[in-house]
């Protein structure tokens, strides 16, 4: 479960919920437990979690008093004093203590203790690229990964991860532009995230989504009708596709797959290079260029890029086709953003696809639902390029010293409105 400010129905910017739908989980809101008013319990929770996870710093050797300033946190990381073990220790306990946590409704994390868990996430290192690792990017040339030495710019199977400095972005319109290329843009708006999100979402495209090269925009909605007009530039359009509208929210979801697959088999397939498939709850704000594109993208997570493997929300189910076990995965991915050629994605949504036929065959769903299968298909058929949380970012987590430029923003989840 992820750790946020809020936790509840569903973690921050999940593509699915908890097995059990939303309606079973009010029960149990009777009589308090233990004597205690509602409010009490859950703050006495917290200041337990608090507690535990200091103690699980303490018991490792981190004095946080004593190594409190930044300067000499980093100052004994890059020494080695301080091993990444000792601070996840902490993290561990407050992980294992969430989930204790009552789940019926929405709590709030006293402030104090959210700034100190995510102090204490920062200090996680993230590893870094060994300088005599030369990486070189099909549209950005050779990329300066020893640029961000704060960061991991690069993967065990020498795929870049892409963060703002690291390449020439007039280097990659360039090339984009010699190549002539295509580029799609898909996103699903359907029920109530059309009139909450769709209009945003395409005006903030026009003006960062791959400027200058030629884009065609795929809106697959259940209400073609009440697609918003957006003024589009030169050598860029918009294609509008009905689909049907699901019962569930969260068949919304796992249908995108299969919708995706059908799509990039006919027209969409035929007039694009390279696609990309974004949720429409977020917007641009920075530019989202061809430094993105490769054969097969993946978004890190901008909830999950500091955690290590064993704490991630992989699917544990071993019933489920998206199953991963202990020692398998390798980082979180988002699946509000991927990408690439038109054949790496049939392969992707086909995979995904049939592992949702076969859990649903099964009686059970994914976790996270299509997220959970992207998370196996990257596990198992490793993508050619990452993208930094700045490529998708949320603002509730706060001020990073890593996110230099974001180029998404999430909008605010207000599921109670758009999932109804």
């Amino acid at each position: 479960m992820a750790l946020g400010v809020e936790w509840g129905s569903s973690r921050p910017g999940s593509h699915g919920g908890y097995r059990k739908q939303e309606g079973q989980r009010q029960r149990g809101q009777g009589k308090p437990t233990w004597g205690l008013p509602r409010a009490k319990k859950r703050l006495l929770w917290q200041l337990l979690l608090f507690a535990f996870s200091v103690l699980g710093l303490y018991l490792y050797g981190l004095h946080i008093a004593r190594y409190s300033p930044r300067a000499r946190v980093k100052e004994h990381l890059s020494r080695g004093l301080l091993e990444g073990r000792k601070v996840v220790a902490g993290l561990a306990w407050a992980n294992v203590l969430l989930t204790l946590l009552p789940k019926q409704g929405t709590c709030q994390m006293p402030l104090p203790v959210y700034r100190t868990y995510r102090y204490l996430e920062g200090l996680v290192p993230m590893g870094i690229c060994p300088t005599a690792t030369r990486l070189r990017d099909n549209f950005t040339g050779v990329l300066r990964h020893w640029a961000r030495p704060e960061v991991l710019t690069c993967t065990s199977w020498r795929a870049p991860i892409i963060w703002d400095g690291i390449f020439d972005p007039h280097e990659a319109e360039q090339e984009a532009r010699r190549q002539n290329l295509t580029i799609g843009l898909t996103v699903f708006a359907v029920g109530r995230y059309l009139e909450k999100y769709l209009k945003h979402f395409l005006e903030s495209a026009e003006q960062h989504f791959m400027v200058g090269q030629s884009v065609v925009y795929y809106v697959f909605t259940d209400r073609p009708e009440a697609v918003p007009y957006i003024g589009l530039g030169q050598g860029r359009l918009l294609r509008v596709v009905p689909v049907l509208r699901e019962r569930r929210w969260q068949d919304v979801s796992m249908a995108r797959m299969r919708t995706l697959h059908e799509a990039l088999g006919g027209q969409l397939g035929q007039e694009a290079d390279y696609v990309f498939c974004l949720d429409v709850d977020q917007h641009f704000i920075g530019n989202f260029g061809p430094e993105a594109l490769s054969d097969l993208v993946a978004q890190l997570h901008a909830w999950h890029y500091r955690w290590p493997r064993w704490l991630l929300p992989y699917e544990r189910d071993k019933r489920s086709a998206a199953a991963l076990g202990l020692g398998e995965g390798d980082f979180y991915y988002h699946a509000a953003v991927f990408g690439g050629s038109v054949a790496a994605l049939r392969k992707l949504t086909a995979h995904c696809a049939l592992g949702q036929q076969r859990d649903r065959e099964r009686g059970i769903e994914a976790l996270w639902h299509d997220e959970s299968h992207l998370n196996k298909f990257f596990w198992l058929y490793k993508p050619t390029k990452l993208l930094s949380p700045e490529f998708c970012w949320d603002q509730k987590i706060g001020w990073k010293p890593e996110i230099h430029s974001p180029r998404l923003l999430w909008e605010s989840k207000e599921y109670a409105l758009v999932r109804n």
